[in-house]
């Protein structure tokens, strides 16, 4: 039995190759087993990222989108672009100011780019200007306890710290002139004849088309410049009346001839009449360059 396990000499020798030959297959399934584990490895790191990055990204969407369902909405935005802050009225002060109410506290507001004629403010020395009153009624009618849009300029507040502001009856559709002239009431003031231009940088946005309204009616005579034609107000130092040989302008301290185009150019609060030369001069009037008054 020993014998038959015995191998014959031509085997002995083949033993040793097959034996490399079976460690050199080992190796080689080993390697390439190895390189295959390395390559899916490679590609798992690789779409790692990748996939990370779409996740993130998925996330970040549903955050914002939270965000944005609980931020509450802005009603001082929108109308073309133009911010607006919407506000009650409170309170007519006179023909070009308010108190109003925003966001539960009291602002006084200033319209930007008018003027309507004072009312009498005895304990601040102020005297009733011609027309005062209409344009105080005239306000008040329109925008006492009514809610109306503000839209600011540049220069948020005058030196008084009031608010400076476009009034809006309605939301705007953009910034046209056929849109303030439907809806804006600094507008409507100047149409109707119960303010003039008043323009102080650098809250000029609507400058050039006010001076437009106040000359459409200034031509129709409307309300004060109607005034200025029809009855003329009596005036410190003056006497009042159609037959007044001159005419002063309380502002510029300069006379006139009646048909001096600048003397039709003057506003019925600051028209100052006189009878002869002399008696302007002595008030401080200069005569004007242009016709010369004698």
């Amino acid at each position: 039995m020993h014998g038959n396990l015995m191998l014959k000499p031509g085997l002995r020798s083949r033993v040793p190759a097959l034996l490399s030959w079976l460690l050199l297959l080992l190796f080689l399934t080993f390697v390439l087993a190895g390189c295959s584990g390395k390559q899916n490895a490679s590609q798992t790191l690789q779409q790692g990222p990748a996939n990370s990055n779409k996740i993130n990204d998925t996330q970040n969407a549903a955050n914002n989108q939270q965000e944005a369902s609980q931020q509450p909405k802005n009603d001082n935005q929108d109308s073309g672009q133009i911010k607006l802050i919407p506000v009650t009225v409170t309170e007519v002060v006179d023909g070009d100011t308010l108190h109003v109410k925003i966001n539960g506290r009291e602002e006084k507001v200033r319209l930007i780019g008018v003027n309507t004629p004072e009312i009498a403010h005895p304990d601040l020395g102020i005297k009733e200007e011609p027309y005062g009153k209409e344009a105080l009624g005239y306000t008040q009618k329109r925008l006492d306890s009514r809610q109306v849009y503000l839209e600011l300029d540049v220069g948020e507040r005058d030196k008084y710290g009031r608010l400076l502001a476009y009034v809006w009856l309605e939301k705007p559709a953009n910034d046209s002139e056929a849109e303030v002239r439907a809806k804006m009431y600094n507008a409507e003031l100047l149409l109707n004849g119960y303010a003039q231009v008043m323009t102080v940088p650098p809250n000029v946005k609507y400058a050039d088309l006010f001076t437009k309204l106040q000359q459409e009616a200034r031509e129709a005579g409307k309300s004060l410049w109607g005034a200025a034609v029809t009855a003329p107000p009596p005036a410190p130092g003056g006497k009042s009346g159609s037959a007044a040989k001159y005419i002063g302008n309380s502002s510029s301290k300069k006379f006139h001839y009646p048909d001096c185009q600048w003397a039709k150019e003057i506003s019925p609060k600051n028209r100052v009449e006189f009878n002869s030369r002399e008696e302007a001069i002595k008030a401080g009037y200069q005569p004007c360059k242009e016709c010369r008054p004698l």
